[in-house]
Order: C-alpha cells, then structure tokens, then sequence
C-alpha cells in the first residue's frame, strides 16, 4: 500500500520511512510514510529573502545571506555602495521581484522588474548561485548581481543627453527665460529673479545623476532656474547598457513651460525701491500663497529680524492671556533683565497701553513680556509662524529660533523676544509672517508658481490675528512706521531696527577730582551699526499683497525701510485689482 500528497509548490524531495513486517496469513505489507517539510529549499528560501530586502532598500539585510567569505571580501559599505550605485546609473526608483524558480544547474532565477526615471520600466532575471551544504547554503556573491540582466563580467552604465530647456514664464504670460540663450522682452525684470545656469555644484552632483543628468549638464544655480530646475530641464534620454548590450533606450522628452508667480511691475518696484542697496524685498499674496516679488537676497539672506519678530511675541503674549490691548505699562527708556539693562532704541522714553507700546515698538515692554511667555511658548509660536521649517523653495534659507532648552536665562528670552539674541529670519519669512496675520491666522503655503489650489494652515486663531492686525495699523498711522502710509488705504505694518553691534551708551558718573578722566562723549548714530526691517500688509480690511523688507546696515527700520514698503504696496495693490 502507498500513501501519497498531492505536491506542495517549492517543496523538497519527500523523504520517505519504509516498514516492513510479517502478518497472519503470510501476506507482506509494505508501508510507505512520506514525510513533507512543506518549506522550500535553503536556496530559494535565501532568494526570497535576498530579493524581499532588496526591494525594501534593506541593504544589511542584503548582506547577511552571503557567505561568511563573500561578506568579508566585500564589507556592508562597499556592498552597498555597489547598489546604490547601479541604482543611481538606472535612474530606478523601485524594484520588485516574482516568484522565485527552483534551482536548475545550480542557479536559482527570480524574474525582477525595475522602475526608472528615464528608461521605463526593465524586466530581467536575477541569476543567483550559491555555496555551502544543507541549510548552511548561502549567496554567493558576485559583481553581476548588482542589477537584474547582468551576466558575468558586464558593467552597468548609461549615457544620456538633456531636452530643450522649458520657458518660465512671468505671471503675466511674459517670457522671463525663453529657448536655449534664455532671453526675455523685458530684461530688467527677468536679469533681478531669473538667475542663472551652470555646472551642478557639488552639493547637487549625486541627486542630478540619479535624475538622469549627464555629467556635462548645465542647471539652474540661483533664481527662478534653481526653483523650477526639475520642471523645466525635462526628462533625459539615452541608452542603458550592460556591457555592450542595450538595455534600454529613450529619446529626451522636453517639459512644458512653467508661468511663475512673479508679477513684473511688482518685481521692478521691489528692484528700484531696494536701489541697489545690500537687502532684500519680498512681495506675497496672503490668500493664495504666491510671491509676486523677490528682490536682492529677499529669500536668502538671513539677519536678526529686530522689532519686527514683535509680532510673533503680540500675538503668544494675546494668545495666552498675558497682556490685554489696553494693559498699562509706565513711562520708561529701558527694562532691566538678569541685572542687564535692555534699551528702547535711541534710549527713548516708551510706555502706555500695550496697543501705543506696540506702535512705538518699546523694548521696555516686550522683552519683559517675553520673559513672562518663556521660551517653550515663543519657540513654539515662531514656528508656527514658519520658523525653523523648509520654506517649500529650493535655494531658500530657513529662518531659525533656537530651542527653547537652548535660549538661555530671561535675559535671553527677553532678547529672542523683540527680535534679537539668536533669532535669524529673511524678508521673505517676515512678509510671511505678515501674510498670515492678514490672513485671520492662518498660513499660506508659499509658492513661485501662479496657479495652485491655495493650502492654508491656520496657526493662531482668528480672533487673536485680528487684534494683533489692528495694532499694526497703530503702527502706521500713530506710531514708527508712518513713512509707509497710502493715502486711502488701510495699511498694516511693524517696524524694526536690529543692532548688528552694541550700540548702548555704557554708565559713567562724572567724578568730582578734577584729575579724574571724564565721562566718554556718546558717540554719534552710526546707521551701520543696525539693519532696517518692515513687514506689512495691505489694504487691512481685506489684504490683497503683504511684503517684507530687509535693508542691511541701513539704520532704522522707519526711516528706509518703511519707505521701500510703501512703493511696493502700491504696485502689489495695482498689480492684485
């Protein structure tokens, strides 16, 4: 008698147990046991586990089914520098694998299917061998197995070429960057914010190649180049070769042209007011997001923002029932912090309601509150504002506050407080920051290209946001930011004056010995000891352009920056009609 299983798929050889014994009757009955594992052979078992790996990334994993020879001959960094490098020629993003076919003369097959950037999708087999006895049988390792399709002694490379640039495009329609000598009508615009093209730097090298880029491609290294890069170089083409076979082959595919968000009366209004000086000017739309303006290093350049960074601590100080509007504060020309004095600027006498301390941007107020808010609760709210996040734009620096474990004593705080200490911010953040305060509290994702669904975060409630706006048109229309006034138009701004260097007046009393050496003279305003700083929105009942204004070493931020606002208000107000 024979008792039989039906097969199970990759199953093993059964082994069978056979028993023999003398019944009545002298018949002789044979027994046949067939006992069935039901796992695959080590071999396939190590395939699977090899290809499973490699399609999670999982490269230690990878490594662990070589043999003990082959993991020594090739550490895990040169393994897997060896994958990502043929990864890297392929363009592949993603690989995955079938089922895994028994072994025939030693070989175990997997059938692979690779997904590219630029050549498709590749199917080839993954020829596996390996060494060793039993269950102790593992991968043995070689180079052709860095890529499905490789026979023994191929190398894996490629060469490609680079479509026709795409044209970017002004918000207008008008050509900003137009065919291979990217010309434009309007040069004076387009020479301020398209930038310009070069070999990929370093830092870029490795993403590129994994795109597809030849060595020899020139890219975008700054301006509006550098953000579209990916949407206007297009999709490479070429050949893929394993040796002297073609694996694949691709013709380049151009890309579209891309309309950018800039508006060019606009970007020549931010280009004249800044006049050259070092600084930069940013422009936004606060309901939808898009940057209507950059100018100068608007995006790049990172500063103490100053006073500016006040309306982040208004609106925490609000938010947590720290000070109302009309909370009184007295008469002072400076506050006094871990025995450390902290100056209102020019040592003028500041005080009154929050609301007027507001408008007349008084230190002795605010870093006293900031104190009093603690750093977990400003940090928090400055990020919520946007710092200490990607801003979304390639090329753009990200504005940054310390943790608040990190900021230090109230001292510290008071300073990170109204703008200084450690805090870091570029004029596009501020416009940013403007922009959502215009927008009830909430946070418009920032964006160069006209046309996207507007994503908005709201980040302090409405409430808070409204009040905080009323008090910045205190500023314009009371107090330090009156040089950014529009006759019949409600404008909402904050003021700042960074110190670059200490500009305080150090204590002395006269000695009354003649001999004594007197007291030092004050020495006269150097407006290169402090940046100029205005961040603003317009009109305030219903905002349709917030800017943000950094003039470097330029002085106080009401008397140059403020002005510099102004012409670019008016032209985002005539521009968003």
């Amino acid at each position: 008698m024979l008792v039989r299983s039906s097969p199970l798929r990759r199953s093993p050889p059964a082994r069978a147990l056979i028993f023999a014994g003398a019944l009545a009757g002298g018949i002789c009955v044979v027994v046949v046991l067939l006992t069935l594992t039901g796992r695959p052979p080590a071999e396939e078992a190590a395939a699977q586990r090899f290809v499973a790996a490699w399609s999670q990334g999982d490269f230690a994993a990878m490594h662990a089914e070589l043999t003990p020879d082959d993991q020594r001959a090739i550490p895990l960094r040169e393994f897997t520098n060896r994958y990502r490098a043929a990864a890297t020629t392929a363009t592949a993003t993603a690989f995955g694998h079938g089922e895994v076919a028994g072994p025939e003369d030693g070989i175990v097959s997997v059938p692979m299917t690779v997904t590219t950037r630029v050549f498709g999708t590749l199917r080839a087999p993954l020829r596996l061998t390996f060494s060793g006895d039993g269950d102790d049988r593992r991968l043995a390792w070689s180079p052709s197995m860095v890529f499905p399709g490789l026979a023994a002694g191929e190398r894996l490379r490629r060469s490609t070429q680079m479509p026709r640039r795409a044209d970017i495009l002004a918000r207008n329609g008008a050509p900003l960057a137009r065919g291979q000598d990217r010309t434009s009508p309007i040069p004076d615009v387009a020479d301020s914010i398209v930038g310009e093209l070069g070999p990929p730097p370093t830092e870029r090298v490795a993403h590129l190649r994994a795109l597809g880029y030849p060595d020899d491609a020139r890219v975008g290294l700054s301006g509006l180049e550098r953000v579209f890069e990916e949407r206007v170089a297009g999709t490479p083409g070429g050949a893929l070769r394993a040796g002297d076979r073609t694996l694949a082959r691709t013709e380049p595919r151009p890309a579209t042209a891309v309309r950018s968000s800039i508006d060019p009366a606009v970007q020549r209004a931010a280009d004249l007011a800044r006049g050259g000086r070092v600084g930069g000017v940013a422009a936004v739309r606060p309901r939808t997001g898009e940057i209507l303006a950059l100018s100068g290093i608007a995006f790049s350049g990172l500063q103490p923002p100053g006073s500016t960074f006040k309306i982040i601590t208004l609106a925490a100080v609000l938010q947590h029932g720290l000070a109302r509007v009309n909370s009184r504060y007295p008469v002072e020309t400076k506050t006094v912090l871990e025995g450390v004095e902290l100056e209102n600027a020019n040592g003028e006498s500041c005080g009154g309601t929050l609301r007027q301390t507001f408008a007349h941007s008084c230190n002795s107020v605010f870093a006293p509150l900031g104190a009093r808010l603690g750093p977990e609760r400003l940090v928090k709210t400055a990020e919520q504002f946007g710092f200490n996040k990607d801003i979304g734009i390639p090329g753009a620096a990200t504005s940054t506050i310390p943790p608040a474990r990190e900021i230090g004593d109230d001292l510290a705080v008071g300073s990170t407080a109204i703008g200084q200490g450690r805090v870091q911010a570029t004029a596009l953040q501020m416009a940013w920051v403007a922009a959502t305060i215009a927008g009830r509290g909430r946070r418009p994702r920032l964006t160069l290209e006209r046309g996207l669904t507007p994503q908005r975060t709201q980040v302090v409630p409405a409430r808070i946001a409204r009040v905080v706006g009323s008090m910045m048109e205190a500023v314009v229309r009371d107090g330090t930011g009156g040089a950014a006034a529009i006759s019949d138009v409600r404008v909402a701004g904050k003021t700042g004056t960074a110190e670059l260097r200490d500009t305080s007046t150090p204590d002395c009393t006269p000695s009354p010995d003649p001999a004594a050496a007197p007291c030092p003279a004050p020495e006269p305003d150097d407006p290169t000891d402090t940046s100029a700083w205005f961040a603003a929105y317009a009109p305030a009942g219903a905002p349709r352009v917030a800017v943000g204004v950094l003039l470097v070493e330029a002085g106080a931020g009401g008397d140059t920056a403020a002005p510099v606002a102004q012409e670019v208000l008016r032209a985002g107000l005539k521009a968003t009609r």
